[in-house]
């Protein structure tokens, strides 16, 4: 008694799934996750992955099942079957793909929409908040003037991981340049080659660009922002484990753009606030008046 086809079929492509699946759930290519915002992008890399296990082994199967079952047997001279069409066929071939990209679309624009990257699109007293924020911070792309229209204002793309307003987020600003970034704290006046930030506080970069297009990426925090001259840019993040992780230039920028790379330096609250007291300027002396005595006779 033969098994049919269908059944054959069905069962191959539950299989395919349920492989799928498990490589998604428990194969690991990513880097460590060291940010709020990691978990997010893993669960659609986890999703693209098990899609894309799914789709190859299914299609590699298949060739090579068709190069055995299909080839051309010793003296067999004669020319193939002429098969015309098959319209079931040609409906799934189309429909699975269709239904598929649709998904994948959707739900990355979830994921994106859920980190941050729409604010800008959706939220305009959101760009705006950004923009002055920026200007208060003496950002000098940033020139927004007291009483201007809102429509002839530069744009603040509030970017990844920002809602558009970051309250109590630990301000630091970033200047990209061929091929460095440097980075200012406002709050200690401290100027940093390297990015120090607190573990589980949020952190907003307040970022510009001196002369050609930069972007910001640590790909432990599965966070990138591209830097933009003229047009200031806000990426927000919390870390959530200490360490030292890469911050990589991903935008092209001239012939040293390979060297352009910088480090995080994630640390423990106290750890970072021993930094912090270390790297500030020491305040200055007080200022003291003498006071003048007078005379009476004069």
């Amino acid at each position: 008694m033969s098994i049919p086809s269908t059944l054959i079929t069905l069962l191959l492509g539950m299989g395919l799934v349920l492989v799928g699946l498990w490589v998604g759930q428990n194969v690991q290519l990513l880097p460590i996750d060291a940010s709020s915002n990691a978990p997010v992008y893993d669960s659609l890399f986890q999703v693209l992955f098990s899609i894309g296990t799914i789709l190859f082994l299914g299609i590699v199967g298949l060739v090579l099942f068709s190069l055995v079952r299909f080839r051309r047997r010793p003296g067999d001279l004669a020319d193939g079957v002429a098969i015309e069409g098959n319209l079931p066929l040609e409906i799934v071939w189309t429909a699975i793909p269709a239904i598929v990209v649709l998904f994948v679309g959707i739900y990355s624009y979830d994921i994106y929409e859920r980190m941050g990257g729409m604010v800008a699109l959706n939220d305009h007293s959101a760009m705006h908040h950004s923009a002055d924020v920026m200007q208060a911070s003496a950002v000098p792309s940033a020139g927004i003037s007291e009483g201007s229209d809102p429509a002839s204002e530069p744009r603040v793309w509030a970017g990844i991981g920002s809602n558009g307003s970051n309250e109590g987020s630990m301000p630091v600003e970033v200047t990209a340049m061929q091929f460095a970034f440097i980075f200012h704290y406002p709050d200690g006046n401290i100027t940093s080659g390297e990015l120090h930030v607190p573990v589980n506080r949020p952190v907003e970069l307040r970022m510009k660009a001196n002369d050609v297009i930069h972007a910001f990426w640590v790909p432990q925090f599965r966070l990138k922002q591209d830097i933009i001259p003229g047009q200031p840019t806000v990426l927000a993040f919390t870390a959530t484990r200490a360490g030292s992780y890469p911050i990589v230039c991903a935008e092209l920028c001239g012939p040293y753009h390979g060297g352009m790379r910088s480090t995080v330096v994630v640390h423990e609250e106290e750890a970072f606030n021993q930094w912090f007291e270390t790297n500030a300027p020491p305040k200055p002396a007080p200022a003291t008046v003498a006071s003048a005595s007078i005379n009476p006779t004069a």
